[in-house]
């Protein structure tokens, strides 16, 4: 009994590792966070291996019945639609359980979106922080003044038709003259980075509209 927690592609099927499509190969079941998604993955790399649905909105409810498979001895792997699981997505809660049932649970290296964009922003990296995605609404002017005061570099993700919002509460709260990084698209044909002040960028996103997933680096607060 294993679970094992793979990684796939942001973007470029190239990036998929031989030992990803190994795991995925001689595992006994998928769980995918849309299984739509994996099985085109799947295909592309010859990969038969039965897929359960596993995401956010039913991971609650599965969680134990997917323990009780792996007591009983079957290989399961876990992957996202893009990236490594628990990072903003699915996957915490089942690893958890897994831990606490004395079940080996092993994580594969591979893409993860934050890293190259932290790495090609320019900002410092020694030292950093995750924040994931803002609140829509509960607690996000609660979490901006917290942040405005942190002096390491912030990775926020976000979605394309909110990027202008996050941008502009950047300005606000962090000032205009921040340096921000906002890469997209990563490993994709239309990759991007765009990086200069909040209002720079701002300006720019609002010019030029964003498409794709979208990595945000923020310079934290200088002393």
């Amino acid at each position: 009994m294993k679970l094992y927690i793979v990684p796939t592609p942001i973007g470029n099927l190239q990036d998929m590792t031989f030992r990803a499509i190994e795991v995925l190969k001689s595992a006994d079941l998928i769980l995918a966070e849309d299984t739509r998604t994996t099985g085109k993955l799947l295909k592309h790399f010859e990969i038969s291996t039965p897929t359960q649905s596993h995401h956010m909105h039913n991971e609650h409810k599965t969680v134990d019945t997917i323990v009780q498979k792996l007591k009983g001895g079957m290989i399961i792997a876990l992957v996202s639609d893009a990236g490594t699981p628990a990072i903003s997505d699915p996957g915490f809660l089942l690893t958890r359980a897994c831990i606490e049932n004395n079940i080996e649970v092993e994580c594969l290296p591979g893409a993860t979106a934050f890293v190259p964009a932290l790495v090609n922003s320019g900002l410092p990296n020694d030292k950093f922080v995750f924040e994931g995605f803002l609140p829509v609404k509960k607690g996000r002017q609660t979490r901006l003044k917290i942040l405005a005061e942190e002096s390491r570099t912030i990775i926020f993700y976000e979605s394309p038709h909110k990027l202008l919002k996050t941008l502009t509460n950047f300005c606000e709260y962090f000032g205009e003259d921040r340096q921000v990084s906002v890469s997209r698209e990563l490993t994709k044909l239309y990759e991007e980075t765009k990086r200069g002040t909040a209002k720079e960028v701002l300006e720019y996103y609002t010019a030029k509209p964003a498409k794709g997933e979208i990595v945000i680096i923020v310079a934290g607060k200088g002393k």
